[in-house]
């Protein structure tokens, strides 16, 4: 099974990784989450996962141009909704791999995952 990567092609973190893989010669999908938003499903998976505050970027330029009650909605209420129509709000690379979810890009964290 391939690692999947989630993400938007112009955020570095993305860049790295996407380097990263294509360096260490491993093949993985990459999913623009302004082309191909994630499901409700996935989002309630990534949740259980992560948790909200592993989650959700609140340095994003997204999370800034929210409305106050957008992110008190986040904070205390029905993040997938918000999620769902702001995908940007979610950290990258958002990745996916035997079984487990990962946020954020590490070099050494990936040697470790991936066995390089």
């Amino acid at each position: 099974m391939k690692p999947v990567i989630y993400g938007i092609p112009t955020c570095d973190s993305v860049r790295k990784a996407r380097k990263w893989f294509e360096a260490e010669s491993i093949e993985y999908d990459f999913v623009d989450f302004r082309k191909q938003a994630p499901t409700r499903e996935q989002l309630g998976t990534w949740l259980a996962a992560l948790g909200n505050n592993a989650l959700i970027n609140k340095r994003s330029t997204t999370w800034k141009q929210l409305s106050d009650a957008e992110r008190n909605e986040v904070e205390h209420g029905d993040s997938i909704a918000i999620l769902l129509a702001q995908p940007t709000l979610i950290k990258r690379p958002l990745l996916e791999y035997d079984g487990e979810t990962a946020v954020g890009f590490s070099a050494k964290d990936y040697v470790t995952r991936f066995g390089c």
